[in-house]
């Protein structure tokens, strides 16, 4: 159903001593939208990521997938609830191929515990999974590729593809264009449009190219702090954020 906020966090803190990393911080995410989050280097961009996804506790505030309540839940159990990420860092199995990285991603969510003796890639509801997120991601002719040899946008593809196969119904994307050259950002910039219309997305990026591109609503963190959040037109067109962060002078 679009129009559906899947995650709702309200009321973010995270204290390290007495630094609030994130303070403060509210947030809806919706099927069918990009919301995206920028700010300068130590915003507290990837510390709410990290938030959301369980990685780190909130020291206040609570987070919502759905009806549930998943505020202090483990990474584990709010991925099973259905939530995807991905890192700054690219996180794959470099020796095995594309296909075994997808399998595997997918096999986490189709436990078999009273049936161990079967080999792991004859479970036909495993394969599905894989194979269709192989698709939505754009890598089927890519299947058979060793996942260290492939060029680092299709690495990014790849992370994508395993958050997919988990069948998520929230994705976090921390960066996913970084390090890309301008063909290789064009085609994440396509799968992400692709995927928004059956997920929520929250997006962490520095591109400004791709994040205006992209993004339906758009949050501005500085030092842990939401400055501005609304429609990117309201967002580039506000005073505080240009000379916050765009760097520009009204």
């Amino acid at each position: 159903m679009a129009d559906e906020v899947l995650l709702s966090a309200t009321r973010l803190t995270r204290r390290f001593g007495g630094l609030a990393a994130v303070n403060d911080v509210s947030v809806d995410l919706w099927r069918g939208r990009i919301h995206a989050v920028i700010g300068p280097n130590g915003a507290g961009k990837s510390t709410l990521t990290n938030l959301l996804s369980g990685d780190l506790p909130p020291s206040s505030g609570t987070i919502r997938l759905g009806d549930d309540d998943i505020t202090g839940r483990s990474p584990e159990a709010i991925a099973r609830a259905g939530l995807g990420r991905s890192y700054q860092k690219t996180n794959i199995f470099l020796p095995f191929t594309v296909w075994e990285n997808v399998r595997l991603a997918a096999q986490s969510r189709a436990q078999h515990p009273m049936r161990w003796l079967r080999r792991a890639t004859s479970f036909a509801d495993t394969n599905e999974r894989a194979e269709r997120a192989l698709d939505l991601a754009g890598l089927t002719a890519r299947r058979e590729a060793i996942a260290g040899a492939i060029s680092h946008g299709e690495q990014r593809q790849l992370e994508i593809a395993m958050t997919l196969a988990t069948a998520p119904r929230v994705l976090l994307l921390d960066e996913p264009l970084a390090g890309m050259g301008t063909a290789e950002a064009e085609r994440m910039v396509q799968l992400l449009l692709r995927l928004k219309g059956s997920h929520a997305i929250l997006l962490v990026e520095h591109d400004m190219d791709a994040v205006f591109a992209l993004a339906d609503r758009l949050t501005v963190m500085v030092n842990g702090q939401v400055i501005a959040s609304g429609t990117p037109a309201a967002v580039r067109a506000d005073a505080g954020v240009q000379a916050a962060y765009l760097g520009e002078e009204r």
